[in-house]
């Protein structure tokens, strides 16, 4: 069973299914994340949907490129978590797949391409701390405590029920 973050889900609301990828991007003890540029407290991992067609690294590269301006090498699936959320941006309701990578930020070729986002190092631990959902900072966690380190149980939200 895939782990669960967030919110519970909202009776009558029609949810999508949306597979997204999102990586952990380490350099040294800094982590490479994207921050919304209208606002600095909007700290994500970079990634994001993988559109019809395209397989998952191939939408994880070009997620993370679009989103910090960084070419990545290496990735590696740590694993996935489920969460509900609004997506503002297409307004729906989107069932998240959220598959996370771990990669290797190899250089960059200039700023994001994507509007509104601004790659920025971030000490891991801060990361686990501010990023903003409870799926990110459970993996940033993990990663931050070292090899060996497991995720933490499943985490339901108060109300939330599991599937």
């Amino acid at each position: 069973m895939i782990r669960r973050y967030g919110e519970a889900v909202r009776q009558g609301a029609r949810y999508r299914h949306r597979p997204g990828v999102y990586a952990i991007l380490p350099m040294g003890r800094d982590l490479l994340v994207t921050c919304q540029a209208g606002d600095p407290d909007e700290i994500q991992l970079p990634g994001g949907g993988i559109d019809p067609g395209e397989s998952p690294i191939r939408a994880l590269h070009r997620e993370v490129f679009e989103e910090t301006g960084w070419r990545i090498a290496a990735p590696r699936r740590l694993g996935a978590f489920r969460r509900f959320a609004w997506m503002a941006d297409y307004g729906i309701w989107g069932e998240k797949i959220c598959h996370v990578y771990i990669a290797r930020p190899v250089r960059p070729h200039g700023p994001p391409r994507e509007a509104g986002h601004s790659a920025l190092l971030m000490p891991a631990r801060l990361a686990a701390e501010r990023l903003g959902n409870e799926g990110d900072r459970a993996f940033v966690r993990a990663h931050a405590a070292g090899p060996g380190a497991n995720l933490p149980q499943r985490q339901l939200a108060p109300g939330a029920e599991s599937h």
